[in-house]
């Protein structure tokens, strides 16, 4: 979708006011994003917030600095992005929701060991090899050691409430020729037809990073391509995954 069908869109609407959890590398770039391009798609940065709010000193406005998170609900936001950490949605989701819609965008990768963030046994572990699988199992059991590195897992698993977290599989494999890819396959087949074989799908993408990221190049856009097509749905409370 072109932003350009947005415009007109926006003129005989009233401005839907955004929100920013986080400002690393993509809320930076939503920022960025809202402040220039904003008001034609009939959207309104209402509040920036960052753990480490000196962080925002110099590029954001002091009027759109929000310092205490409990406080979002003074800035009525319609829509409220998080791109920090699952943490911050683990200790103020229920907040949040008490006054706006909340868009969790993340993007899980495959890679280099640099661009892991590992927590718990998996943060211990080493690699022996050019590639090691660090782990093969239900998401569920991946999703609280790798919180910034299974998002796509996660997703997934949202979607096919059938299997959901305990029956989708999850991948995490190190590979050290991977320096500046983030690569995610995703691969799936249903039930056999009456010739015997079942339908399957199996696609592949790689986007480059910089070595050593968790944010692929592509994912800014990606993201921001997101926020603004979630703003063009209906609006209702909940979890929105765009």
């Amino acid at each position: 979708m072109q932003i350009t069908e947005f415009k007109g869109m926006a003129l005989d609407r009233v401005p839907r006011k955004v929100g920013i959890v986080g400002y690393g590398r993509l809320g930076q770039s939503l920022v960025s994003h809202l402040l220039t391009q904003g008001p034609e798609l009939g959207l309104e940065l209402v509040f920036v917030w960052n753990r480490d709010a000196g962080r925002m000193a110099g590029s954001v406005p002091p009027s759109l600095q929000l310092q205490n998170l409990d406080a979002l609900g003074e800035r009525h936001p319609d829509l409220v992005v998080e791109v920090a950490h699952p943490k911050i949605i683990q200790e103020s989701g229920a907040e949040i929701l008490r006054y706006a819609n909340l868009l969790s965008l993340r993007v899980s990768m495959a890679t280099h060991p640099d661009g892991f963030r590992l927590e718990g046994p998996l943060a211990t572990m080493r690699s022996t090899g050019s590639r090691a699988v660090l782990y093969e199992g239900p998401v569920r059991g991946l999703c609280p050691h790798a919180p910034r590195n299974s998002n796509t897992m996660a997703a997934a698993a949202l979607a096919a409430p059938s299997l959901g977290f305990d029956r989708v599989i999850g991948v995490l494999v190190a590979d050290f020729s991977l320096k500046n890819m983030h690569v995610v396959d995703v691969e799936l087949s249903g039930p056999p037809g009456p010739t015997g074989r079942s339908f399957a799908v199996h696609t592949h993408r790689e986007n480059p990073a910089e070595p050593g990221a968790v944010t692929g190049s592509a994912t800014v856009t990606t993201f921001w391509r997101s926020l603004v097509g979630c703003c063009q749905l209906p609006s209702k409370p909940g979890i929105h995954l765009c």
